[in-house]
């Protein structure tokens, strides 16, 4: 199969987006995908100064296979996310966590010629995701890292419809929580530092909106089931533990690469858990792309080209916290 020339936007120490150009051709159970959308993650910023190819939120095309795929074929419009391959026999991979496995190859990490800022890509097609009829690639983009982040919550934790589960923090993650929960029928409980995101908060499907700044205390009646920390840095605990339901499970899903520090005489006392989370295993990613067309579920996005000047000034834009609430670059 011949190959073909493909550019891809890598960073650099610099922090200067570079336009780079590579060939290649899929092979074995690979898959050729002609980018057509890519979601802009805060992830993506994290790695602005590595010499690695940026992106993660991918969707496209297939435009070719190699000679083992099966269930997929050319014209599909398929996405990717933040896990590429897993070794398929570990235990985590063989208790449907493939997410955690220890020798899985993941953005950052392994690939680094490629992603999803460019022009093509090509993945194992074990890891490439069907994107439903009725979810347009440009909604479907986020929802490739951004979405299954805080699904995986809700469909591997169990969180009921019953639950009363608070979001700190209305952005990328956050706003699609809200919608996740509020379509599942759970009561959703959001806090923000200021009202100014009430009003489209509630549109959403928030049942209580809650400014935190300047606060002392949280007054919110019922206690919470589960509260999920969306932010980009992670908040006063102190504020939070007091609204605690006994045994009620917190999820830090901020990436953050300092130490977690959180006072230890309430979580003892009330028994909370603290639970860790990360994107999500192929099976609740499906779900998660079933359950958003099925309900029709988008994000809020801000569009930029695919280009090199547009991939500045989305993760310009993500950098400065202007965005609302996911950038897309569009080919």
């Amino acid at each position: 199969m011949p190959g073909i020339d493909f550019t891809v936007f890598k960073g650099t120490p610099e922090g200067i987006v570079q336009a780079t150009t590579h060939s290649a051709a899929p092979t074995g159970n690979q898959i050729l995908i002609k980018i057509t959308h890519s979601g802009i993650c805060g992830t993506d910023e994290h790695y602005k100064e590595a010499n690695i190819a940026l992106g993660h939120e991918g969707v496209g095309t297939v435009q070719q296979l190699g000679e083992e795929v099966k269930g997929f074929k050319v014209g599909d419009v398929v996405g990717w996310g933040y896990t590429h391959k897993t070794c398929g026999s570990c235990d985590q991979c063989l208790l449907g966590q493939d997410q955690y496995c220890q020798n899985r190859e993941l953005y950052g990490v392994h690939n680094l010629h490629q992603g999803s800022f460019g022009s093509h890509a090509i993945w194992d097609a074990s890891f490439v995701f069907h994107v439903p009829e009725g979810l347009a690639p440009e909604f479907a983009a986020p929802l490739m890292c951004g979405g299954a982040t805080v699904f995986n919550i809700i469909e591997t934790y169990n969180i009921h419809p019953t639950d009363r589960v608070g979001i700190v923090g209305v952005g990328g993650l956050g706003h699609l929580a809200v919608q996740f929960l509020a379509k599942m029928g759970a009561s959703v409980i959001v806090f923000s530092s200021t009202e100014a995101k009430r009003e489209e908060t509630i549109k959403l499907g928030a049942t209580e909106f809650y400014p935190t700044k300047g606060v002392k205390e949280l007054k919110i009646g019922k206690p919470l089931d589960h509260l999920i920390v969306t932010t980009n840095f992670l908040p006063d605990w102190n504020l939070f533990l007091d609204i605690m339901k006994p045994t009620g499970t917190i999820y830090p899903i901020t990436v953050s690469f300092g130490n977690f520090d959180i006072p230890t005489f309430p979580v003892v006392v009330k028994g909370l858990n603290i639970q860790g989370s990360a994107v999500a295993s192929r099976s609740v990613h499906k779900k998660m792309l079933d359950f958003s067309a099925r309900h029709g579920i988008v994000p809020i996005i801000e569009r930029f080209p695919m280009t090199k000047s547009g991939v500045e000034e989305g993760m310009a834009k993500l950098r400065d916290g202007k965005m609302r609430y996911r950038g897309v670059l569009v080919a």
